[in-house]
């Protein structure tokens, strides 16, 4: 991932099955050019039941050439072949996942509000970081706050792009993109209506007419 002008990162509900796929689809669809990442997020499945959840998806990401990108497990992503890792703090080693996952890999860092950790992680190899919450979320529970001049201290002073969580909606999210935000991470503003509807109105803040 390169520092560009902000984009969308879509992070899946917990339940993938069913018409998920076609909601992917047309959600990727009604963003095209904004929504350029996609992090598949189970939880409590084994590798078989996720890998045949992640098969449909995966596929779609790559017809529109969006990052397919794994929370949490390296081996799930080698698995799949994913373009990618999403590391929580207590979820392993950026410098390991490369090893396993090698050179082309995309791997991200939860660093919660903390520039230290971001630093570590950009060190380690990780090719972005992740920054939260920023409002109160719906998808989990707020245990880390973020304040926007981290955004705008990281836009300024690390080449590194940056992800920004938590929270976001069409509504909050402006002062985001103008504190250089690279990437807004959305799950349940997308996913918990029409999800067309809402990647346009992301849309149209992050690029308006």
């Amino acid at each position: 991932m390169k520092k560009t002008a902000c984009q969308l990162y879509l992070i899946s509900p917990l339940d993938v099955s069913g018409d998920f796929p076609a909601r992917l689809q047309r959600a990727i669809e009604a963003g095209k050019g904004i929504v350029t990442a996609f992090q598949f997020r189970v939880k409590g499945l084994d590798q078989h039941e996720a890998a045949a959840l992640a098969e449909p998806l995966q596929t779609i990401c790559e017809k529109h050439e969006v990052a397919f990108i794994v929370n949490d497990d390296v081996a799930l992503a080698k698995r799949l072949n994913a373009d990618g890792v999403h590391l929580g703090q207590g979820d392993g080693d950026p410098r390991e996942a490369r090893e396993e996952l090698g050179r082309e890999a995309q791997i991200g860092v939860t660093c919660h509000g903390s520039r230290h950790l971001a630093l570590e992680a950009g060190e380690a190899g990780a090719d972005y970081v992740a920054f939260g919450a920023f409002y109160p979320s719906k998808t989990k529970e707020t245990e880390h706050q973020a304040e926007l001049s981290l955004i705008e201290w990281w836009h300024q002073m690390v080449e590194l792009p940056s992800v920004a969580i938590g929270g976001i909606t069409p509504e909050n999210c402006a002062p985001l993109i103008a504190a250089g935000a690279d990437f807004l991470a959305v799950c349940s503003a997308v996913w918990s209506g029409d999800e067309v509807k809402a990647v346009q109105a992301f849309a149209e803040q992050i690029a308006p007419e």
